[in-house]
């Protein structure tokens, strides 16, 4: 099915809006595959990647979706060449600048979740320029997660807790899932409804694994630069069409 794009500019007829997921989140895989079917090198997939998080951002705004979380360096990335992790930290950077007075414009509070002081001093002021900026925003919730990791964020939510109960701050039997998610760096957005994944691979890559508990995952087999307001439809479809049940009957 091809939509008319002009459309895709509003919500679709065959979506209904309140049962639209209130957060989605993204795993955003496939940038290199796609260059490399492109013949170009692989931080030209990177580049293009960005352009399509920049419209479904707008997209979840002119849809009315709460909140987007981005899933845009995991721990492991750092194990990739370095020219390409250079590259990335220099190419988050320059689009944070670049692109801040538009989301003033457009009404965005942006934050950055994961271990940030992993990062390049020159983007971890970036990121703390943005984040403070847009702070009082009201519209949607864009959260990225950059050098993130579930595993390290439960650890962290841990050794937090922990601390608490040993300085006598904190009794253990006041250990609830309520307090353990007030810990980890998602505190301030609800869970997401929906986790997409683009390129085909199933497996959720240490994203959000407390989070994600009853989120609705959606793999598609687009690479995520092909990734368009469109393929966001189908799977905005798909998730309606799910029974969520909660472990309920």
């Amino acid at each position: 099915m091809t939509a008319n794009p002009s459309v895709l500019l509003r919500l679709p007829a065959d979506l209904q809006p309140d049962r639209l997921p209130k957060h989605v989140a993204v795993i955003m895989d496939g940038n290199g595959r796609w260059a490399k079917k492109q013949g170009i090198p692989r931080i030209m997939g990177h580049r293009r990647g960005v352009d399509t998080l920049k419209d479904i951002l707008r997209c979840c705004k002119d849809w009315g979706i709460g909140a987007l979380t981005a899933y845009a360096f995991s721990t492991e990335n750092w194990g990739r060449p370095l020219e390409e992790v250079d590259f990335l930290m220099t190419l988050f950077e320059r689009v944070l600048r670049q692109e801040l007075r538009e989301m003033m414009k457009e009404n965005v509070r942006i934050q950055f979740v994961g271990n940030l002081n992993a990062l390049p001093k020159s983007l971890q002021v970036e990121i703390e320029r943005s984040m403070e900026e847009t702070r009082h925003n009201t519209g949607i919730q864009f959260s990225v997660a950059t050098n993130y990791g579930g595993r390290q964020e439960i650890i962290q939510a841990c050794r937090a807790i922990a601390t608490q109960v040993q300085q006598g701050l904190l009794q253990p039997h006041e250990i609830n899932e309520t307090l353990f998610a007030q810990h980890l760096y998602t505190a301030d957005v609800c869970d997401p409804d929906l986790m997409i994944r683009t390129s085909g691979e199933m497996r959720i890559s240490n994203f959000l694994l407390w989070q994600a508990a009853y989120a609705e995952l959606y793999v598609t087999d687009t690479l995520w630069p092909d990734f368009n307001r469109e393929a966001f439809h189908r799977a905005l479809i798909s998730y309606q069409k799910r029974d969520r049940r909660f472990g309920k009957v």
